[in-house]
């Protein structure tokens, strides 16, 4: 086994399964009492570092989410998963991605990581960022949208998914690399392993005592929930079709 430590980073977003709901006065969407849940990508992310620990290519994971003190409950999820430690970073400020990429070059001075693993975006802001900014504060290789990640002889091999097909980078370590839905399927968390994460460590600390202001750089103007589309029409043949394409849609000459 090597002794690489891998780093995930998590996100506490509402759950995929929700439908969300603007607030009425459209200043944000509607959290209270509203099922949260860990983001999609990220939960790959931890699959893809407890199977990379599981086969012997790392000896520890640990996983770090910033955010509100609910938050630990997506860290006791990942911690079910399989990873080893959480980190808490508590703040209840909205981190721009930036902000978040900062904290992150931060951990990795302190945990000194061989390998990073992000979800390439969060499914509430869609930013698709952090891991590019932490690449670059860190001056670290990067891979994004991973569909397969192989360690071969010290090298990391990622594969992912362009317009055209698939490319394959080889790359030394340390490395971040963002992943894709088609790296993986995480696994569920067995009850066994929900009761043994409660005895797992968690350390929680304000997000201040990594030395950084949580107060972003974005400020969030408002949100507005797509126009309602139109019911669409049932016609009785294709010259019918036609005729609503050229005289109603416009869309025909």
């Amino acid at each position: 086994m090597t002794d690489m430590k891998l780093l995930v980073a998590v996100k506490r977003v509402v759950d995929f399964n929700v439908k969300v709901r603007v607030k009425s006065d459209g200043s944000d969407v509607e959290l209270a009492n509203v099922k949260m849940g860990i983001n999609p990508f990220c939960e790959i992310a931890v699959e893809e570092g407890v199977r990379l620990r599981e086969a012997g290519l790392a000896s520890e994971l640990v996983v770090v989410t910033f955010g509100p003190e609910a938050a630990a409950e997506q860290l006791r999820h990942a911690l079910a998963l399989g990873a080893d430690r959480a980190l808490h970073y508590v703040t209840d400020e909205t981190l721009s991605p930036l902000k978040v990429a900062q904290a992150l070059q931060k951990l990795c001075e302190q945990e000194q990581p061989g390998l990073v693993l992000l979800g390439k975006q969060s499914i509430d802001s869609d930013n698709n960022q952090v891991g590019q900014m932490l690449s670059a504060l860190n001056d670290w290789p990067l891979a994004t949208f991973a569909s397969a990640i192989k360690l071969v002889e010290g090298e990391l091999q990622v594969t992912r998914e362009i317009d055209g097909g698939l490319e394959t980078l080889g790359m030394p370590l340390p490395a971040v690399v963002t992943v894709d839905l088609r790296l993986n399927e995480p696994r569920f968390a067995s009850l066994p392993n929900i009761m043994k994460a409660k005895r797992k460590p968690l350390e929680t600390q304000p997000f201040a005592a990594l030395g950084l202001d949580a107060k972003s750089e974005i400020r969030l103007l408002g949100v507005m929930a797509p126009p309602v589309r139109s019911a669409g029409v049932r016609v009785g043949s294709v010259d019918e079709l036609l005729s609503k394409l050229r005289n109603e849609a416009k869309v025909l000459p």
